[in-house]
């Protein structure tokens, strides 16, 4: 089980003051970036609802990660969109990282995990283990055979480590009413538990309706406290104080496996050349995508909610194709106010919370 906490405050606005934390203090001085890598665009699985560009072989090179961190001054990293441990030279890579005392966080199915060595794999701050469904039937119809049993042995081998472990899922339309069971599980491995929001990339065959995302929401938020939001919209609707919006445009920058450098890992289109990344360091946040992810839509400055939500998540109003329009789950934009009934965890740092639109919550 999930574990217990009070129960919630009668779901009206107001009630919810009592569970407030403090805003989290703004960031001062120079900005120390979150820095997205995908060393590689191989995986060993081919889950239907990845994001990854499938078009020929892309890898970054170490002298491009080198580069990278010679030119932008970076807190922390985290390995995603690919299964970065098929890259010849990750091991190379992590300890480059490591070794330039930077916080690094793994995003994945397991196979990576089992390619590092102990003395590595305790050098993360934390690694994310992706679940779908929180069956081992679920999760190989979805991802393939095996590949519940991938995921839980590398985790526990994580854990017997002292490396921080969360499960990471994707809302989807096929699994938002599952989440509970997923923090469930998570629970019970001692993992933190995150939720995306799935964007839909290559295919909107798995992208939530607006109902359904605020259906899956509502259900996890009912069973397990509140960690930490940057997703915009639920921010707003669950009145929670302004605080550091998340990185995206701001704090983050992502560099995929093919060299583009774009400020969302869901970003639609082409992104910058590395050699703007390489020859301008901080100054690419001047760059036009990094720009857009900052700009509330024309239509958000009179929403009394926009100082908490930010206009939205500005990858999600691209990929729809309306990146001056609304976020399409905003409720403010339709004329709703959401009643959502939730706890607040006592707040706790984690690798990965303000590096992009995400939710985190108490399992552990």
């Amino acid at each position: 089980m999930v574990p217990p906490h009070p129960p919630p405050a009668p779901a009206a606005p107001a009630a919810h003051a009592a569970t407030r934390r403090a805003p989290d203090a703004p960031e001062t001085g120079p900005v120390r970036f979150a820095l997205g890598l995908g060393l590689t665009n191989e995986c060993n699985l081919a889950c239907p609802h990845c994001y990854r560009d499938v078009n020929g072989l892309q890898r970054l090179s170490p002298a491009q990660v080198r580069a990278i961190l010679e030119r932008l001054p970076v807190r922390s990293a985290n390995l995603g969109t690919g299964e970065n441990g098929l890259h010849p030279d990750f091991l190379h890579i992590v300890e480059m990282l490591q070794s330039a005392g930077v916080k690094a966080s793994l995003t994945s199915n397991g196979y990576s995990v089992g390619v590092l060595p102990d003395a590595l794999l305790k050098g993360f701050h934390e690694v994310e283990f992706s679940f779908d469904h929180a069956t081992p039937a679920g999760q190989d119809a979805f991802r393939g055979p095996g590949a519940w049993e991938m995921a839980l042995r590398s985790l526990h081998r994580c854990r017997e480590l002292g490396v921080e472990v969360t499960v990471l899922a994707v809302m989807m339309a096929i699994n938002y009413r599952e989440l509970p069971a997923i923090a469930r599980l998570a629970h019970s491995v001692g993992a933190n538990f995150r939720v995306n929001v799935y964007q839909a990339v290559r295919t909107d065959r798995f992208a939530p309706s607006y109902e359904q995302f605020w259906e899956g929401f509502r259900r996890v938020l009912a069973e397990v406290p509140l960690l930490h939001t940057t997703e915009p919209v639920l921010r707003a609707a669950l009145g929670l104080p302004a605080g550091p919006p998340s990185g995206c445009g701001r704090r983050t920058v992502r560099v995929s496996p093919k060299g583009a450098v774009i400020p969302c890992v869901y970003w639609p289109g082409e992104g910058e050349p590395l050699t703007r990344l390489l020859d301008e360091g901080p100054g690419i946040l001047d760059a036009p995508a990094f720009a857009a992810c900052r700009d509330a839509p024309p239509g958000c400055p009179a929403c009394r909610d926009v100082p908490a939500c930010g206009g939205g998540c500005a990858g999600r109003r691209a990929l729809a194709g309306r990146p001056g329009g609304p976020d399409p789950f905003c409720p403010f934009a339709r004329g709703e106010r959401m009643n959502i009934a939730y706890h607040l965890a006592p707040h706790r740092e984690l690798v990965k919370v303000g590096s992009a639109c995400t939710t985190v919550f108490a399992t552990k």
